[in-house]
């Protein structure tokens, strides 16, 4: 038995994971998953815990020199295009592991990591997505055939705001991802303050709305294809009629295309539908 102390960081497990969400579900001691309550994500010193852990000289070696971040981007694995979406994917938070079912991305810079996970978890993006699953993997050669603007193109200003694309989605990503004290480390790297309001739910749906709105635009896709793509999620629209009588998730979206499409036809400000104090 080794008299040494080591640190052991938490493998992260694709079935824990989801969009902008390193909290979705956790092991418990006798070995079953279940998904993190609300009440648990509101509370920031809440961690999710692995059924495994990694030595930390081990982690440090599989990254090397391509990773010198204390977080990691990555999508999960598995997928099938008939899920309710296709392209699941998040940063994890402080003394994440590599691996176990999620895949990773090092971008370069580092910073572009907020934006292209605004764009990977979009519907816009999904769409495509699905089309290129043939079988239950989203494997690296099929994420790199996927659609995603250049860098350039994300440094240029919006059409509906004098301020670039990079710093618009920055803003609203982070507020998604920095919802934890195991989130400090991105925080730190980006300078911003955790929400004074974490996991509202309210919130997080109308900045979802937000990002897929602004991606259906960044894209380029008029207005009726984007209804048409919308009704190619028929689990994300079945949940929703279920719990709100509507689809909701659409009825949102489109909300904030048609006011984005409205300010750049009019030169008006757009007016986010949310709360100046919340971003």
């Amino acid at each position: 038995m080794t008299q040494t102390s080591e640190r052991m960081l938490p493998l992260y497990e694709a079935k824990m994971i989801h969009q902008f969400d390193h909290r979705w579900a956790t092991y418990e001691p006798d070995g079953s998953t279940r998904d993190v309550t609300q009440a648990e994500k509101q509370d920031p010193t809440f961690v999710a815990l692995p059924r495994y852990w990694v030595r930390e000289e081990v982690v440090r070696d599989r990254l090397g020199e391509r990773w010198d971040r204390d977080w990691l981007l990555g999508w999960r694995d598995i997928c099938r295009s008939t899920d309710e979406r296709t392209m699941i994917a998040t940063i994890d938070g402080e003394g994440a592991s590599p691996e176990g079912g999620t895949l990773l991305s090092f971008p370069e810079p580092p910073p572009v990591a907020i934006p292209l996970l605004a764009i990977w978890n979009s519907f816009a993006f999904d769409f495509v997505a699905r089309q290129k699953v043939g079988g239950t993997h989203l494997k690296y050669f099929t994420v790199r055939q996927l659609p995603v603007p250049a860098p350039n193109h994300l440094a240029q200003r919006l059409p509906w705001a004098d301020v670039s694309w990079n710093d618009w989605l920055g803003v609203r990503v982070l507020n998604l991802l920095v919802d934890s004290d195991d989130m400090d480390a991105l925080a730190a790297d980006f300078g911003v303050k955790r929400t004074p309001r974490p996991w509202d739910v309210h919130g997080r749906q109308l900045l979802r709305a937000e990002l897929d709105g602004a991606m259906f635009h960044l894209f380029g896709i008029a207005r009726e294809d984007v209804e048409y793509i919308m009704e190619t999620f028929p689990i994300v629209k079945r949940k929703d009629v279920a719990k709100f009588g509507s689809y909701r998730t659409n009825e949102l979206i489109m909300q904030v295309y048609d006011a984005m499409q409205h300010a750049i036809d009019s030169s008006c400000p757009y007016r986010s539908p949310i709360e100046r104090d919340q971003l």
